[in-house]
């Protein structure tokens, strides 16, 4: 099956090539039911549905290593299978040996279930966790098997700490405000040796955060933000309270005093089934 939204980002100065240098591949920019949604029978959807459209996966990005013939995942959807498929086809990586996660709403850590004796079988494959995150996997199955039949081999992260990978590439886990039912929710920033990343998919909303956004924007060349909803009222009959996050209309609100070049470097993601940004051209 063929996604869209399949997008490359290198991790060094635009115009500079390097077959050996890091770069991002974008994998999926929906929110995390996907991409048509389930049950939705709405003008948005039916053109998935009725094959016109591809279907577009949940939000993941792959972390290449060429020099080092090695690749991590950020976020184990339930579109795992085919990610991890294409990240090969589009590398000529091997299979990815670590996976980051952000935290435990379905879109970014049940990909983790393809991992067990059912299906992959891995062996102490590396899962970068904080501390909720990893407790939560201890202790609530089916994830609790995944860590006693050692399938993954959890890391412990710490807020604002850089994890060092191979060939000065560093991946600093940032918390962010969320709905921590679960888990707590972090984005990253992503430094390959040259040019630096910025992944926030989910977050409550930007003044509920203690980092300043344009000071975290202004530290890398590229960011990947939150773009789940348009705008208010775009789920008719729903409180829209109850499931925050940053309309895109607030977003370019709150930016739009920044530099163009500083507003160029924001790339929406995690868009919900009901985002216009999904549908271009189309009435909404």
């Amino acid at each position: 099956m063929k996604y869209l939204w399949i997008t490359l980002i290198a991790l060094l100065p635009i115009g500079q090539t390097n077959p050996e240098a890091p770069y991002l591949v974008v994998l999926g920019v929906a929110q995390d039911a996907g991409y048509p949604q389930v049950g939705c029978q709405k003008a948005c959807c039916q053109p998935a549905w009725e094959g016109v459209r591809e279907p577009i996966a949940v939000t993941s990005l792959g972390l290449v290593d060429p020099k080092a013939n090695r690749s991590y995942l950020f976020e184990a959807t339930p579109d795992l299978p085919a990610q991890v498929q294409q990240l090969q086809e589009i590398t000529g990586a091997a299979l990815p040996i670590g996976i980051f996660l952000t935290h435990a709403h379905i879109g970014h850590y049940t990909g983790l279930m393809y991992l067990g004796r059912e299906a992959f079988g891995a062996q102490g494959l590396p899962v970068y966790t904080m501390p909720k995150m990893q407790e939560f996997l201890q202790q609530h199955g089916p994830w609790q098997q995944l860590v006693t039949l050692g399938n993954i081999a959890l890391q412990p992260m710490r807020d604002g700490q850089p994890i060092k990978l191979e060939n000065n590439i560093t991946v600093t886990p940032l918390r962010v405000p969320h709905r921590d039912e679960y888990s707590e929710t972090v984005g990253y920033r992503i430094a390959g040796p040259n040019r630096t990343a910025l992944f926030i998919p989910d977050i409550d909303k930007w003044d509920r955060w203690d980092r300043d956004l344009e000071t975290e924007i202004a530290k890398v060349d590229v960011a990947l933000l939150d773009a789940t909803f348009f705008d208010n009222g775009e789920l008719p009959g729903r409180d829209m309270s109850e499931i925050p996050h940053p309309f895109v209309e607030e977003t370019m609100a709150h930016l739009a005093h920044l530099p163009a070049a500083e507003r160029q470097k924001v790339v929406f993601i995690h868009f919900n089934h009901t985002n216009p940004l999904l549908h271009p051209g189309e009435a909404r």
